[in-house]
């Protein structure tokens, strides 16, 4: 009774612990501007333009199982339409959003169908090489891109409604951004597609027997990441306000996939905390050591790695198991006082029963003379038992006294002389 009293508080407190973690998430995210430096604001604030990069490449590596080492490039994608938009056609900044993510969708499917013979390595040499070959790129096109200059542009005014500073309004926009981008990521891997993506990353030969088209959900893997990494990029343009093609080199696309490691592979939560590594753990580099930041920077991937080898999202459930593999004496000291009382209350049941059949017995006086005494169960309640075929062994002797007097089956009535 107690175990099962235990299993229903912990279902209870499942199903209660999700809604109020989003519950105390959403409040402190709504009051941290108000609560912070506007310097501190802008760094949450990128902390989410990551959050939604991140989201993109967790659908691609994370729970489709292939690898990229070129998302920076979709990133500067959208960061350059919202740029081209915003400075040579004078577009509302959100009029942009939709617009760089249909962009990004067209190229990652594009690039996701020849990539799709890849795998591994070779997948992510050729990803490093889209990196590595879009800067250039944008620096040749200078009279679209600006060049070497880059381009910059209007940030993102509050309304006069709002009461708000700069800061903090744009920290809003992009909170609700990252909120509907984490919803359509969450709900696009509980669909009918994303469990098909989760087939194939787990055994592309069961996915296909399965009936899982692997071409189609690969390239649409890419073309969801590609989407997700236009939009964090367009808002990066708003926030930042200034884009140029050295800000988006093959650098960008390693740091995303340590941070995205680090957050934690197929976590929905994992990259909101691998955008606050991308943010802070290089500023804290520079200011540990000027000379040799990035030595510092892996060294504190390595670190972490070292702790939380499943990344940030699954360091509470390592404590807790490790916290439950510790009191393993406690549940077993309760499990078998629980089958104790059980069997306790088998022998309580077995002995009234005894004892109700004892009150049915009726209870046995002394016999007449000449006649057998009765036995003390009914007859009715007497199970009939099979009579055995007497063997030659079995034949009673007249010696014995009590047989003597029993008259055999089939012989003639005895007479008083007899």
């Amino acid at each position: 009774m107690s175990t099962m009293v235990a299993t229903l508080g912990t279902d209870r407190a499942r199903r209660l612990r999700a809604p109020l973690t989003l519950l105390l998430a959403a409040a402190v995210a709504v009051g941290a501007p108000f609560y912070f430096a506007p310097f501190q604001v802008f760094q949450l604030t990128m902390v989410l333009v990551y959050a939604v990069a991140l989201s993109g490449l967790n659908l691609l590596v994370g729970f489709g199982g292939q690898i990229s080492l070129g998302h920076g490039a979709f990133f500067a994608a959208g960061a350059y339409t919202a740029a081209v938009m915003l400075d040579r056609w004078d577009t509302g900044h959100l009029a942009t959003l939709p617009v760089a993510a249909a962009g990004c969708f067209l190229l990652g499917l594009g690039f996701g169908v020849p990539a799709l013979r890849l795998r591994g390595l070779y997948l992510a040499l050729v990803t490093l090489s889209f990196a590595v070959f879009l800067p250039p790129l944008l620096k040749r096109l200078e009279p679209v891109t600006g060049g070497s200059m880059g381009l910059t542009v209007a940030k993102l005014q509050p309304p006069g409604w709002s009461g708000l500073a700069e800061d903090q309004w744009t920290y809003f926009v992009v909170l609700a951004v990252t909120a509907v981008v984490l919803l359509l990521a969450r709900n696009l891997m509980r669909s009918r597609a994303g469990r098909a993506l989760l087939a194939v990353r787990d055994n592309e030969t069961a996915a296909e027997v399965m009936g899982v088209q692997l071409s189609l959900h690969k390239t649409l893997a890419f073309a969801w990441s590609a989407m997700f990494a236009g939009v964090a990029g367009c808002v990066y343009t708003w926030v930042i306000g200034f884009v140029s093609p050295d800000s988006f080199s093959f650098v960008l696309s390693i740091t995303l996939l340590a941070g995205l490691v680090v957050g934690g592979l197929g976590s929905l939560y994992g990259p909101l905390l691998g955008g606050a590594f991308v943010m802070y753990v290089p500023s804290v580099s520079q200011d540990v050591s000027e000379a040799a930041p990035g030595v510092v920077f892996g060294l504190l991937i390595i670190i972490v790695m070292f702790v939380a080898p499943t990344g940030l999202a699954g360091l509470p459930g390592r404590v807790l198991g490790a916290v439950t593999r510790r009191l393993p004496r406690t549940t077993t000291t309760t499990t078998a006082s629980d089958r104790t009382t059980t069997v306790s209350d088998r022998t309580t049941t077995a002995s009234d029963r005894t004892t109700t059949v004892s009150d049915r017995t009726p209870e046995a006086g002394p016999a007449p003379e000449g006649e057998p005494n009765p036995s003390p169960v009914s007859a009715a309640d007497e199970e009939p038992q099979p009579q055995a075929h007497p063997g030659p062994s079995a034949t009673p002797t007249p010696a014995d006294p009590a047989v003597a007097d029993v008259q055999p089956v089939g012989a003639p009535p005895r007479t008083e002389k007899e």
